[in-house]
């Protein structure tokens, strides 16, 4: 981004970003000298600001008249051991940054906890349109060109499907096979250690994800968290995306693994109420690609051949693993560990998500 793209109005609007919470506030000053260390000088005022729709790791916007730039830091409370690395998240970014041009380019990594009590990095902003729940006011869609985003999104997806991981700095990532396995019994097991008592025990779920899974059908580079609210879109064109947000669960591993946590977060116009009450993309909008016709669609680009009772596992994976992470979330609002009134939505979510999973598993198809 250029300094004229800011034309010095540090605090104009950014969509999605307001002030603050003070439980996620951080030494401004502190971030300013270290910046200045590694080469980015910020002058001035900075111009801080919260993005609230991610309720993992927490992503702030600094600027100041010459620079527009993202930080990234882990939250407060209990983690789950291996979660928000910020090396690993900058890393994968950086190592991408030859082969995939929608990868975020990477200003600094802190590793020294000291500067503001965390692990953080810091990254250009992608400029562009975020489509959240809803598009943002004056951003209006016709059926057509909602196809069109549907299809060019899934074929960024694809794209990164089709990365030579070798090729690139990231391919001590891959584990080999048994990604699958590896898959259910780790979100088995954090499931069990974020587990609270008025929550259901997804018990039988996992049982019948352990009984039934498949071989790993591939090993390619897999983002983990594809949804639109982590693309940004052109705002000249918002059918077509320019930036790919959020590789904090990116790795080697199955692509089918991968569609299916995608369509974890696919809510349809058709779904149940409460459902559609958690929805986090607009997935809902006429033009839209249904569920199957996601998975039709990206098989016939990437020549999988999927029968309904095979995809019946991917399904119930993604939606288990969103409901881990629901519980994940809701654990440390449960417990006291952050006081926003937002979490609390997490623990009904990941009740609903088990429900789901054991209504998928009795279905006919």
């Amino acid at each position: 981004m250029s300094d004229s793209d800011i034309d010095g109005d540090i605090d104009g609007d950014i969509d999605g970003a307001s002030g603050v919470r003070a439980e996620d506030s951080f030494d401004v000053e502190a971030v300013r000298a270290w910046l200045t260390q590694q080469g980015t000088e910020l002058t001035g005022e900075i111009a801080v600001k919260q993005f609230g729709g991610g309720a993992s790791n927490l992503t702030y916007s600094l600027r100041d008249k010459t620079h527009d730039l993202i930080l990234r830091r882990p939250p407060s409370g209990r983690k789950a051991k291996g979660a928000h690395d910020m090396g690993r998240e900058y890393r994968i970014q950086d190592g991408l940054a030859a082969v995939f041009p929608l990868v975020p380019e990477m200003v600094a990594l802190c590793e020294d906890e000291s500067v503001i009590g965390s692990e953080f990095y810091v990254m250009q902003r992608v400029d562009g349109i975020i489509p959240r729940r809803d598009f943002p006011p004056g951003v209006e869609l016709d059926e057509e060109q909602t196809r069109a985003l549907c299809t060019n999104a899934l074929d960024v997806l694809i794209d990164l499907h089709r990365i030579d991981v070798d090729a690139t700095p990231l391919a001590s990532m891959n584990k080999g096979t048994g990604y699958v396995e590896r898959q259910i019994s780790g979100w088995s097991k954090r499931f069990r250690n974020a587990h609270t008592e008025d929550i259901g025990d997804y018990e039988a779920v996992m049982a019948w994800l352990a009984e039934h899974q498949p071989e790993d059908v591939g090993s390619c580079l897999i983002h983990n968290d594809f949804r639109f609210d982590n693309l940004v879109l052109s705002a000249e064109d918002p059918t077509r995306p320019v930036g790919v947000l959020d590789w904090e669960m990116a790795t080697v591993g199955d692509p089918l693994m991968d569609l299916g946590g995608t369509l974890a977060y696919w809510v349809q116009d058709d779904d149940d109420e409460f459902f559609r009450m958690f929805r986090r993309q607009p997935t809902n909008l006429p033009g839209m690609l249904s569920r199957d016709e996601v998975v039709d669609y990206y098989c016939e680009r990437t020549g999988h051949s999927l029968t309904p009772e095979q995809w019946r596992f991917y399904e119930i994976y993604g939606l288990f693993r969103l409901g881990v992470i629901a519980q994940q979330i809701y654990y440390r609002f449960f417990h006291g560990q952050t006081s926003n009134e937002a979490y609390a939505v997490f623990g009904p979510a990941a009740n609903h998500l088990e429900q789901r999973c054991n209504a998928i598993i009795a279905s006919d198809l």
